[in-house]
């Protein structure tokens, strides 16, 4: 419920944003464009951007519009009407009807992966809440990966806490062609005398005993005395573990249970 709560907060402020205005949108390859001329419906034109950025116009034929805004992509288009002579004044109007070129994708444990358009500015919560949030296997902490100048970066942002505390300095702007991933939730592992035996999701600062409450408690003939937890250190080397209560799990712990042999 705790999660479920947090996403809904972070739906409603990405709702709450809006949509940025058209002129924000920078034009790139795949786009596809209405443009109207006012006045002059002969030059009404519904077009693709071509790989190379350029668009073939009525009259001033190839014109590269790859990088603009479309205010300015509106206004470049006037100035070749006019500067060619074919308008006094020419004022051009540009509808995106389909944006290809600035496209987020959202991959891993969220409820609706796949390509999200970036239109104007947008964070991680934007693209996230558009992606219908986190899906119950996903993990709290999320990968950003974003190219920039040839140099590609990888940040972590951790969403849960970011929401927990309401500071959002760390909801990082995105661009076309960045990569957001969700990896699956962290894991421990029980198994033994427990009710539940098996794998569960490792909460924040999780204990032995409430791991034990995730099993289900105890069998008849389990015993809460000698319950161990095989850990590998970071040679990858077994360690086997003497639990107590209020001990910490970490990722991928193994909670055994032992019989009672009484």
């Amino acid at each position: 419920m705790k999660r479920l709560a947090m996403w809904v907060m972070a739906a409603l402020m990405a709702l709450s944003a809006g949509f940025a205005g058209a002129a924000d949108v920078l034009l790139g390859a795949g786009d596809v464009l209405k443009i109207s001329v006012y006045g002059s419906p002969d030059l009404a034109l519904e077009t693709r951007v071509s790989e190379a950025g350029e668009i073939t116009f009525p009259l001033v034929g190839n014109v590269a519009l790859g990088g603009l805004s479309v205010s300015a992509a509106e206004k470049k288009l006037g100035g070749l009407l006019e500067g060619g002579g074919f308008l006094r004044k020419a004022q051009v109007n540009i509808i995106v009807t389909m944006l290809q070129s600035q496209q987020v994708s959202v991959l891993g444990q969220v409820n609706r992966p796949g390509r999200y358009p970036v239109e104007g500015k947008r964070s991680v919560m934007d693209l996230l809440a558009m992606a219908g949030g986190i899906a119950a296997d996903g993990g709290d902490t999320i990968s950003l990966i974003r190219k920039r100048g040839g140099t590609t970066t990888k940040e972590l942002v951790d969403v849960v806490e970011m929401v927990r505390i309401g500071n959002f300095t760390r909801d990082l702007d995105v661009m076309g062609n960045d990569v957001i991933y969700v990896e699956r939730a962290p894991r421990f592992y029980i198994y033994g005398e427990v009710q539940r035996p098996g794998a569960f999701r490792l909460e924040r600062s999780m204990t032995v005993l409430q791991a034990l409450s995730v099993g289900g408690g105890l069998t008849q003939r389990g015993t809460e005395r000698g319950t161990r937890i095989k850990r590998r250190d970071e040679t990858g080397k077994l360690q086997i573990i003497d639990a107590k209560h209020d001990d910490l799990l970490q990722v991928d712990d193994v909670v055994y249970v032992k019989e009672s042999l009484f």
